[in-house]
This record gives structure tokens, C-alpha cells and sequence, in this order.
């Protein structure tokens, strides 16, 4: 109860000015363009061809990585990710980050599988607070038009 109390705290304050400015009537893409927190995966989608996917009917679960998670990638990986001849490896790991459906955190269980729309699948961890493999969500519940955006401090890859 404490954990979801603290996550929609957290979720309040991250999108206080995108509530006020239409709820949730925008889409998945649209809500993290409008933050300044996903400036680099809002261009990862770009560069990957994602967007109409993710301005799609949905509903999506995207666990969506900040501007600092990209940033901690080992340097130069990025780079080399946005370049046109990786994009099928950007698109693996952006889709890992995306589960089908409207999953929200109170739909949650301890050492759950999600499968993702790459085809693996992550683990949510409820022991320390909500992780999923090994990010921590620090503000879930974002809700979008066509589905549900939590964010997390790592950029997961997948196995």
C-alpha cells in the first residue's frame, strides 16, 4: 500500500503539468515527448522507427528509461546505437522495454515474468521497492491514451 501511495506521489509530481494540461488524452509518445526526462529515448524511438508503433492503439506497458539511464550506458554505446546500420539491435532493445497491454502497479506480483513485444521477457522484483530486472521504477502509473508508462533509472537489455 505504502509503495503505491509513494509511487503515484512520485507520478503526480513527475507529470503535475501534463495532468493539468489534458490528463491522459495523450499517447504514450506524446507523454514522454512532453517531459524532459526522455528527450534521448523519444529519439532512440525516432531513430529505431517506433513511433507510429508506440501512437498505436496499444494498450502499452513501457518501461521508460531517463535521460541519466541512457547517459550511464558505457560510453559511446548510444552513439553506436543510433547509427542507421544498428537499428534492428535499437529496435530489440527498445521493444524489450515495451509489455503488451495495460499492466499497471498495482497489477504487480512479486518475482512476476512480463513477457515483452521483442520476445523476452523481464522480471518484476518487489522486495526493494518495485524493480523490473534490474532498474528501479522510481514513478509508475503515467497513464497515456493507449496505455501506461513507468519509469525506470537503467536501461534494461535484453539476454
Amino acid at each position: 500500500m505504502f509503495r503505491t501511495i509513494a509511487l503515484t506521489t512520485l507520478t503526480t509530481a513527475f507529470l503535475g503539468t501534463a495532468a493539468m494540461a489534458g490528463g491522459h488524452s495523450m499517447d504514450i509518445v506524446d507523454t514522454a515527448a512532453g517531459s524532459e526526462d526522455f528527450e534521448t529515448l523519444v529519439a532512440a524511438v525516432q531513430a529505431a522507427g517506433l513511433v507510429d508503433t508506440l501512437k498505436g492503439e496499444g494498450p502499452f506497458t513501457v518501461f521508460a528509461p531517463t535521460d541519466d539511464a541512457f547517459a550511464a550506458l558505457p560510453e559511446g554505446t548510444l552513439e553506436d546505437l543510433l547509427k542507421p546500420e544498428n537499428k534492428d539491435q535499437l529496435v530489440s532493445i527498445l521493444t524489450y522495454h515495451v509489455v503488451p497491454g495495460k499492466v499497471m502497479s498495482t497489477d504487480l506480483s512479486d518475482d512476476m515474468m512480463a513477457a515483452t513485444v521483442q520476445g523476452g521477457e523481464v522480471m518484476i522484483d518487489l522486495d526493494n521497492g518495485v524493480m523490473v530486472n534490474d532498474a528501479t521504477v522510481t514513478a509508475a502509473d503515467i497513464e497515456a491514451s493507449n496505455g501506461v508508462i513507468h519509469v525506470i533509472d537503467k536501461v534494461i537489455l535484453p539476454q
